[in-house]
């Protein structure tokens, strides 16, 4: 890790204490160009704005793949107090974002939390998988 790394991953931290300091879940991340300088930084405001995707790495790979041509994503940094969730995660690979450093790990988190149980929701499923995949066929060549 380098020291810009550092100073990023810091600021990072610095805006998860400013989005708790708000009402909010203690997250923050800012996406860091090719060339070093910081685009845009944002703070997570679930809570604020009543927003479940409202989660600082989702609206960083939404702004950059609004915002930024593909290669400039592709050179793109994103700096974040935490490890991504799923959803995040998601959206940060389909943005084209290139490079992700987090501060504390999922696990790590986990350890901070009280603990939860097994989801809320019922799944089931996977169905009807010869009708399903037809219009998934051929999407991904």
């Amino acid at each position: 890790m380098t020291r810009d790394d550092e100073k990023f991953l810091r600021r990072a931290i610095e805006l998860a204490a400013t989005a708790r300091a708000g009402g909010n879940p203690p997250f923050g991340s800012l996406l860091v160009g090719p060339d070093g300088d910081v685009l845009t930084e944002e703070c997570n405001t679930s809570l604020t704005e009543s927003d479940i995707t409202a989660h600082p790495e989702l609206k960083l790979a939404r702004w950059a793949a609004r915002e930024l041509d593909p290669a400039t994503v592709a050179g793109t940094t994103m700096y974040t107090s935490c490890q991504p969730c799923g959803m995040c995660a998601g959206a940060i690979e389909r943005s084209g974002v290139g490079h992700v450093v987090f501060a504390l790990s999922t696990e790590q988190l986990g350890m901070l939390k009280p603990p939860t149980g097994p989801p809320s929701f019922r799944q089931e499923g996977p169905a009807f998988f010869d009708e399903a995949r037809v219009p998934v066929e051929g999407y991904y060549v």
